[in-house]
């Protein structure tokens, strides 16, 4: 008898394995197709290895084993996702390659669970969010930047002397203060030896085009400005 119930117990775990393998390489192979940097093997091990955790809780302490292993999944993983997410200047990439771990560890916790059926149908949602909403999300990217209804992004830059980059930070921030347009942070984009890119972020999320013309303007008269130019994106 004691057998028996181990038997059932060790099927019932390779069962968990192998349904978390399965959906998380068609989590995965997506991911892999796009090059993304956590790709095939990483979201079938973050799902073997949530089922595993999970499977193992119920087995030692049952229901409230496994909620308390879930718990952990759920923060633990948010350590493996920010190791994918990186910024580049204004840019921040990998946000969605982050959140699709999250969801195979969720995968892996539902087949740890012996909830089958429910690891398939988030397996299914997963792989569509990545997927069918591509499309859409194209589309709307190419949308002209509604400055009335979107929260944007402005950034006035400035080339300048590399040896005249403080006085082309405080210029920056005098003109813009007298037009209303106080700044938010100043970051470096690129240096060389010869000069200095700067892009000013403003605090305002909405701003007329025609005074950051003139902003612009003004800016390229004064001698520590090679070139100035302002763009506007949405927020991140």
């Amino acid at each position: 008898m004691v057998h028996a119930l181990l038997d059932s117990a060790f099927v019932r775990t390779l069962a968990s394995l192998a349904i978390a393998f399965v959906l998380g390489t068609l989590i995965g192979a997506e991911r892999q197709w796009r090059q993304r940097t956590a790709g095939l093997r990483t979201n079938v091990l973050v799902a073997i290895g949530a089922a595993a955790f999970t499977d193992l809780g119920t087995r030692l302490l049952g229901a409230d084993g496994a909620t308390r292993i879930i718990s952990y999944i759920v923060s633990g993983i948010g350590f493996l996702g920010a190791g994918v997410i990186l910024k580049e200047g204004a840019q921040i990439r990998g946000l969605n390659t982050a959140a699709t771990l999250w969801c195979s560890a969720a995968v892996g916790a539902f087949a740890g669970a012996a909830l089958w059926a429910e690891a398939v149908s988030v397996s299914f949602f997963v792989v569509a969010g990545n997927t069918l909403l591509r499309p859409l999300v194209n589309y709307i990217n190419r949308l002209p930047i509604d400055t009335q209804t979107t929260e944007a992004r402005y950034q006035v830059h400035v080339v300048a002397d590399h040896r005249k980059v403080s006085a082309a930070r405080d210029l920056l921030d005098e003109i813009l203060e007298k037009v209303g347009y106080p700044i938010r942070e100043i970051e470096t984009l690129s240096e060389t030896e010869t000069q200095v890119e700067l892009a000013a972020i403003l605090v305002p999320t909405s701003a007329d085009a025609t005074v950051l013309d003139q902003v612009v303007a003004q800016l390229e008269k004064s001698p520590p400005v090679y070139s100035a130019t302002w763009t506007v994106s949405t927020t991140p």
